[in-house]
């Protein structure tokens, strides 16, 4: 049987660079892209997919785990009360006393990749590829995005699957800068894609996810292509 991959796909940078990747060593035939929504504030990175899969002309799929999460007051959600910090991870994290920051949503990458393991043993996938990277691990300010984590989750699901699928995380042990290198070099078409914790009509350059983005573009000396 052909290897077949289930990417999560959230339509921003990390994950659309996951994409491109798995499209490059499988074939978009053999590629399932999952976008999940969580009740966040916009569908702004939802409308984003659905751009980024017809690009690349991949079969996509849509989840929705909101109700999961209506007990969190995390400030990405619809209905918390709390404002997006304007400020990078790093400040954010001078105040969080060793705990994740206010925009990390609980369990939302185990919750994730539980869901996607159960929808590839449906659709014959043996892979679930997702973008975590080492920015988002440092300082545990999103600690299911480590390496441990993704170590924990992949015995567990290889397990719990009967050995029938794995979880592959590409760049958990690389920077944002890195990631981004990557895509440039797989002609990822960053600007259909979205990653403001916000929804404006335009990137408002302030939440943590702006300002990592932003430097990871000028880290590889190009203009972020979805500002222009």
């Amino acid at each position: 049987m052909a290897e077949k991959a289930l990417v999560l796909f959230s339509g921003g940078v990390d994950s659309t660079t996951c994409l491109g990747l798995a499209i490059e060593r499988y074939g978009k035939e053999n590629v399932i892209a999952l976008s999940v929504s969580y009740g966040q504030k916009h569908e702004k990175e939802i409308e984003a997919s659905k751009k980024i899969a017809q690009h690349y002309g991949v079969e996509h799929l849509y989840l929705d785990l909101g109700a999961i999460f209506q007990y969190s007051n995390c400030s990405l959600l619809s209905h918390s009360t709390e404002e997006i910090p304007e400020e990078a991870y790093v400040e954010q994290l001078t105040k969080t006393d060793g705990k994740p920051v206010s925009t990390y949503v609980p369990f939302r990458n185990g919750l994730f990749l539980s869901s996607a393991a159960s929808i590839a043993l449906s659709k014959d996938c043996n892979v679930i590829f997702y973008g975590a990277h080492s920015d988002d691990a440092a300082g545990s300010a999103y600690p299911d995005c480590s390496d441990a984590f993704n170590q924990a989750m992949k015995d567990a699901i290889y397990l719990g699957s009967g050995n029938q699928v794995t979880i592959e995380a590409p760049f958990v042990n690389w920077t944002k800068a890195d990631v981004v290198k990557k895509g440039l070099e797989l002609n990822v078409p960053y600007e259909l894609t979205w990653s403001c914790y916000e929804g404006g009509e335009k990137p408002c350059g302030k939440c943590g996810t702006c300002i990592d983005r932003a430097a990871a573009f000028e880290k590889n000396g190009v203009k972020d292509p979805a500002l222009d």
